[in-house]
Formats: structure tokens, sequence, C-alpha cells
């Protein structure tokens, strides 16, 4: 935009509209997409059925705050009889009054206020607009069309006097522009990753005679604009820490739904501490006690290893089935680790990994539960650690051994995690 204003003097930005995201998650993003483009001092806004995501007072008012110039020609409350939102904008830009105005489709559903509005006929609409800005003064006339590729091409090609059309909803992206009868037509695709520049040539009298189009693609290349970069920070700071509360909470809750009707359940490594707190000392000395962190730190490298030599096509160890079931306790039972935010207390090989559910406690003091080559080989198989010997790696973790402070063996899993 910077780069066009500086090349030529007369120049109207505009957005084709359609920018509300479609699920309540990222409704956020509609009004941070208007702040931004009213910082960047857009001109005119076209809007879409998507505009209505979230009902026409959520629109309204977002409209009222912003002051963004969202223009529809097409669009009424039923009740008053009154267009929702300005019809067009006519601006003066150096010699030339540049008149923009906005068309929707009639033929889709209008969201939560659909039963209170009705949208017209396009063609009519048009016809009556052009007319109003040409008795206006104005000498170049631009559309902002959420009509699709054909209905706008039809309807510029029946209605005299649109001097510019920006094509919206569900169009393919073209480079080049093209002229449809005396309208030329820009095609700038979808997801706001291009911008159309289209130039106007004019006559003595300011009105066009020849148009040309070609659409950028906004790539690494072209700098941030320091004020925007800053925005959009700012945006995507504060939207990030309310997912991650978003997620915390649905993870609580869904922890909450699973354990609700467990009446057994896995208690952690702090609950058994209370009592056993030399055999948790020397716990968190041993690998067992960083088997989660393991998962979450394996780099792209290590996983491949890995994966060629389980023969798997593991992508996010610390979210794979497969993985956490051996690196944190009850993964995928009721009473079990659930994920990292809801239950991080159950993380990594813990007491209970071993010696069973803590709310077992008082069956198995009663009949003491002996640790045996069977209980490590529900995770240390022939797959997952191929060469594993009970004999020599069960002093490194057995309780008040000193084997347990010395570092373990290579194993070919610990060689595949260090790169080997």
């Amino acid at each position: 935009m910077d780069s066009v204003k500086a090349s030529y003097g007369q120049v109207v930005l505009v957005d084709d509209g359609g920018f509300f995201p479609e699920d309540d998650l990222h409704q956020d993003l509609s009004w941070f997409l208007m702040d931004a483009m009213k910082l960047l001092g857009t001109d005119a806004v076209g809007c879409s059925e998507k505009e209505l995501r979230f009902g026409l007072g959520y629109l309204k008012a977002q409209v009222k705050r912003t002051q963004l110039p969202i223009v529809c020609a097409n669009l009424y409350e039923k009740k008053t009889g009154k267009l929702v939102l300005a019809p067009y904008v006519l601006k003066q830009v150096g010699t030339v009054k540049v008149g923009i105005f906005g068309l929707m489709s009639d033929k889709m559903p209008l969201g939560p206020a659909g039963d209170s509005l009705r949208v017209e006929e396009p063609t009519a609409a048009a016809r009556r607009t052009v007319a109003e800005l040409h008795k206006k003064g104005a000498t170049v006339v631009v559309l902002l069309s959420q009509l699709g590729k054909t209905e706008s091409e039809d309807l510029v090609t029946a209605v005299d006097g649109v001097d510019a059309v920006i094509v919206g909803h569900g169009v393919p992206l073209l480079q080049k522009g093209r002229m449809i009868k005396n309208t030329v037509a820009c095609y700038g695709g979808e997801q706001g990753q291009y911008v159309g520049r289209t130039v106007i040539s004019l006559d003595d009298r300011r009105r066009m005679t020849t148009g040309d189009n070609e659409t950028f693609i906004l790539g690494p290349e072209i700098p941030d604009r320091k004020d925007i970069a800053s925005l959009v920070k700012g945006f995507e700071d504060s939207f990030n820490e309310k997912l991650h509360k978003l997620e915390k909470e649905r993870a609580a809750k869904e922890a909450q739904k699973a354990t609700s009707g467990a009446t057994e359940r896995y208690l952690g490594k702090d609950v058994c501490a209370r009592c056993h707190a030399s055999e948790a000392a020397q716990w968190q000395g041993t690998a067992h006690a960083r088997a989660f962190e393991a998962l979450r730190s394996t780099t792209p490298q290590q996983l491949a290893k890995m994966n060629e030599l389980l023969k798997t096509s593991v992508v996010t160890p610390e979210k794979d089935a497969a993985c956490l079931r051996c690196h944190v306790l009850g993964s995928g039972q009721a009473g079990g680790f659930q994920d990292s935010a809801s239950t991080p207390m159950l993380a990594s090989v813990q007491c209970e990994s071993c010696h069973g559910m803590g709310t077992q406690h008082d069956a198995f003091t009663n009949t003491p539960r002996k640790v045996t080559e069977q209980t490590c080989r529900i995770c240390h198989t022939p797959a997952t650690s191929p060469g594993f010997d009970f004999a020599l790696f069960e002093p490194h973790v057995a309780h008040k051994s000193a084997a347990a402070r010395n570092p373990l063996p290579d194993s070919p899993m610990k060689k595949a995690r260090a790169g080997k």
C-alpha cells in the first residue's frame, strides 16, 4: 500500500469484505481486522453474509466503535425498510471524485439476523446506486462485489458506469485482471494473501479511458510496518493467552468428567512423597522422573531415528497415545493422565507406574507388591527397549541403591534420542 501511494498521486485503498471468521472461537479476529484496516487508512470495505456471522448487533457495534466505512447498497432491515449500512463512500481523491459501493448476494443465508433482513436483487441496486453516485459528481465508480465471479461479471456487463470491480466470494486468484466490457476487474483470491493494484487512466473530464489490474503476493520480501506489526503482535499475544486459558479450562473439565465416575485413580508422586520421602528423593535422580520431558524435547532428527527403530510414524510424541502410555501415569484411563495442562501431576514414570494406583494402597500394603521383570516389561518391550536387561537396569531404579545414582548404560533408544 505504501509503495503504491508513493508511486501514484491519486490512490484509494479498499477491501472487498468477507473477512469475519466462520467459527465462534476466532470471533476476536473480526474486530482486530477492522482495527487493522482502520489503521491502514482503508477508504471503503465491502460486506458479505460472513460479516453477519455473529449477528447484526455485533456488526453495527464494531462499525460504530472503529468508524470503519463498511458499505453495502442492497442490505435492508425488513421492519424499517432502511439500509443496514451506508450504501457507498463518495471521496475526493486529488482531482477525482470517486464513488465506492458494495453489493452482497441475495442467495446466501444471513446468519442469526436472517429473519429480520432482506437483500435486494443486486443488479437493480447497482443501477440505482451508480446513477446516484454520478448525480453526486463521481467520475470514477468502484464496486466491491461479494457476488462471486460469474455473477459479478454478468452484473458489470449489464450495468453501465462501473469503472472497476473487486470480485469477491470464492473467486480464483488471477495475477492479471481483465476488462469486462468497460470495467476493469480485480481477482485477488481469498484469505488476504494478495493485494491487487488497479490503475485507471483518466481523460480531461476525470473519467476512465483505460484500466489495468495486477495482483501481488504479500511475501516475506515486503517488510513489516512498525505500527501494524505492533498491533499484530499485541493481538496475537492476547489471543494466544485466551486460547491457552480456554484449552486449560476445557482440559480440566474433561479430566473432571473422566475421573468423576472412577472410584480408583492415580494420586501422583507428591502424595506418595508425604510418607516415602527418601524413595521420592531417590526417584528424582532417575530417568523415570524425566520421562515426559524426554518426549517434549525430542528433536525432529531424534524422532526420525526413533520412528525408524520402532517402524512407526509418530509426529508429536507428547500427544501420541502410544508414546504417552509408557511416559505418564495411566494415559487414556479413567483417573489417569489427560494432558499436561489439566493433569501435570501425573506426567512421567512415577511411583504408581510400578507399585499400582494410590487409591489401592491399603490393599497392597497388606500384601507387598514386588516389582518384577514382568512389571518393567510392560513398557520395556523388545521394540521400545531392544537389548533391555532387567538384571543390569534394575539396580539403577531400585530404591536405596547406589547404582541408581550412576548413569544407565546406553540402550539403542537412548542412542536414538542422543542422535547417535
